[in-house]
């Protein structure tokens, strides 16, 4: 027989008078929006899948021809492939986040745990996006003890967190302002902070922010390009740490996104 699969509610009932009678409880269906999920996550997997192919190819080429490797470029010939080059690394970029978000929801994202060393890696990522964080004005800042314990982490995820918390306070920082990195011991725990003096969030936007497709409505969120999955990836990828991820944040003063990590048994 075909499994069915209910979401279950309840609530207590009470007389008139405030005594407690019992509960009721609604059991409702879900079969079919369950298997909706199902298929639209493996439809968004193999539409990526198909389109990574070709898009990887259209890279290496654009590559070639603006590193100069099959003759010299005219300026406007340069301008061009620049565009074609910066547009196919944006739709890259949104192409990987549809992979990552439909292996999370299918449960397909299997973690490699070992002891990470934190500070190189944190310099790293720092390192790669310092270039264009500079290009805006901004300073980028590290604000860590001499020493942090290892932590128990998969270092690429953890990049890939780092990265999308950076690119988030980037993007939304105006220029001249400061983006924050931090890292302490909590409870056992490493936290690590990304603060931003950007645009901030009303505590309603707080509560949307890490949803899928989720950018808050104000005119800065409009000229910066996104997808609005990063950080709903960002939380999902903390989460399969078995740790989690907050949001303390001020309108027009900025932002500051706090993450915790176990410490690796051996450090």
């Amino acid at each position: 027989p075909e499994q069915r699969q209910l979401a279950l509610f309840s609530t207590p009932v009470e007389s008139g008078d405030g005594n407690h009678l019992g509960r009721l409880f609604v059991f409702r269906d879900v079969t079919h929006e369950r298997e909706a999920d199902r298929m639209r996550s493996e439809f968004v997997s193999m539409v990526s899948h198909e389109l990574r192919t070709p898009l990887t190819a259209i890279k290496g080429f654009v590559d070639l021809l603006v590193g100069g490797e099959v003759g010299e470029l005219e300026e406007e010939q340069r301008e061009f492939l620049d565009i074609v080059k910066y547009n196919a690394d944006r739709l890259m970029g949104l192409i990987s986040d549809l992979l990552d978000l439909s292996q999370i929801e299918a449960g397909k994202i299997a973690l490699e745990l070992a002891p990470v060393d934190l500070l190189p890696l944190i310099r790293m990522v720092v390192t790669t996006l310092r270039r264009q964080i500079e290009a805006k004005g901004q300073q980028i800042l590290l604000a860590l003890p001499a020493t942090l314990p290892s932590v128990r982490a998969d270092a690429d995820r953890l990049s890939q967190v780092l990265m999308n918390l950076l690119s988030n306070a980037h993007k939304y920082t105006p220029e001249g302002g400061k983006i924050i990195i931090s890292g302490r011991m909590v409870q056992g725990q490493v936290a690590l902070s990304v603060q931003d003096t950007g645009i901030g969030l009303s505590p309603e936007e707080q509560e949307k922010l890490f949803t899928r497709f989720f950018r808050a409505p104000n005119q800065q969120t409009r000229t910066e390009k996104g997808t609005g999955l990063g950080l709903a990836i960002t939380r999902s990828l903390v989460q399969l740490h078995g740790s989690t991820i907050a949001v303390h944040s001020v309108p027009n003063e900025g932002s500051t996104f706090t993450f915790t990590l176990p410490v690796a048994e051996d450090a």
